[in-house]
């Protein structure tokens, strides 16, 4: 570190608690706006699924070929198994709401 001038340490310390705690939002941000994802995913496929019935048969079908083709442009993340998750997860939090509290305390 030749060359350098240190800085005032209590100044350095109150930077780098600044990138820290932005870096540390912009990861809650990125995984609920993740999660909000799913939960919208969840959501039009049972929309799209249920239609006001209870037709598993249909819903199989429908995640099994929705997630062929979203994988096939997005890649993974998208699979059958974490479709039928997503399908999951709104049917347990059907009122988005609720998602946001239930998220904030498994971080803590």
């Amino acid at each position: 570190m030749s060359g350098l001038q240190t800085t005032n340490p209590t100044f350095y310390d109150d930077m780098k608690n600044i990138i820290l705690n932005a870096r540390k939002n912009a990861i809650r941000s990125v995984e609920f706006t993740r999660l909000m994802m799913y939960w919208h995913l969840g959501e039009r496929i049972f929309i799209e699924e249920q239609r006001g019935q209870n037709r598993a048969e249909y819903g199989e079908y429908l995640i099994r070929n929705l997630s062929k083709e979203l994988e096939i442009e997005f890649g993974s993340g998208f699979s059958f198994t974490q479709l039928t998750r997503a399908r999951k997860f709104y049917r347990t939090y059907p009122n988005a709401s609720e998602v946001r509290p239930k998220m904030t305390c498994l971080k803590k």
